[in-house]
């Protein structure tokens, strides 16, 4: 009868805790400018749920190439909108499924606390190496390329950039001095008071905007369909502004 007793009470504290009692987890694949926010996310998600998001960082070119080659995702949140297009196309990922989650903002950003001002310091370029994401594998790359088109700098520069495989490794060259600046996510110096920076104007790139899609091999996984809802909810969309994004979801 005590273990009887024992098992209901147990029982009655997880009812009112409002954590359900079955926990379950999904693999999300996470565009690396998105992951600090991300990770803030799949905790209040926990904290809301009991379900666990497991993350995985890559390139959003990196991730699609894995998600086409079988790796285990059930949600995929990328950094522009062609990639979840392309996985709807070719049958991997869910199309109903598919929405603008955030929308990104480039910035050229030096650790050095006086040298970036604003275009004028690409223009006079007095740098030796400025760092952008590979514009193959990361939005942000095509972003930072489209800035020096619109600037007219293409051919100017093309010799100084050094590029990054995923906007995590550009913040990386910038941060340790391999280059003077570059171009990275408004999310990454979210907190960050050292160094200076140009917010670059959406007049000089096309808008980055992230989708998030649901996997084909997810979908029967109702942890999948939790984590993409949540990511919907009031509670999500204030840490994506948080970090820096415009939310995507009115």
């Amino acid at each position: 009868m005590r273990i009887v007793f024992g098992f209901w009470l147990v029982l009655a504290a997880i009812v009112m805790s409002g954590v359900p009692a079955l926990a379950g987890s999904t693999h999300v694949a996470v565009a690396a400018n998105f992951a600090d926010a991300a990770k803030e996310i799949a905790v209040t998600f926990k904290a809301k749920t009991g379900h666990e998001a497991v993350l995985s960082f890559g390139s959003s070119g990196q991730l699609l190439a894995q998600i086409q080659q079988g790796a285990p995702f059930k949600v995929f949140l990328s950094a522009d909108e062609e990639r979840p297009k392309a996985l709807v196309a070719e049958g991997l990922a869910l199309s109903d499924t598919r929405f603008t989650y955030a929308i990104g903002k480039l910035v050229l950003w030096s650790k050095n606390p006086t040298f970036v001002k604003d275009e004028a310091t690409l223009q006079a370029q007095a740098f030796s190496k400025i760092a952008i994401a590979n514009p193959a594998a990361a939005p942000y790359g095509v972003a930072a390329l489209e800035v020096l088109t619109s600037l007219k700098l293409n051919d100017a520069l093309k010799s100084k950039i050094v590029m990054g495989n995923s906007i995590s490794q550009t913040y990386q060259f910038i941060d340790t001095g391999n280059a003077e600046l570059g171009f990275v996510a408004l999310s990454q110096l979210v907190g960050q008071t050292g160094g200076s920076r140009w917010l670059v104007p959406q007049t000089l790139y096309a808008e980055i905007r992230q989708d998030a899609v649901l996997l084909k091999s997810g979908e029967g996984d109702e942890v999948a369909k939790a984590f993409l809802a949540f990511l919907k909810s009031s509670e999500a969309r204030a840490i994506i502004e948080k970090f820096g994004y415009v939310s995507g979801v009115s």
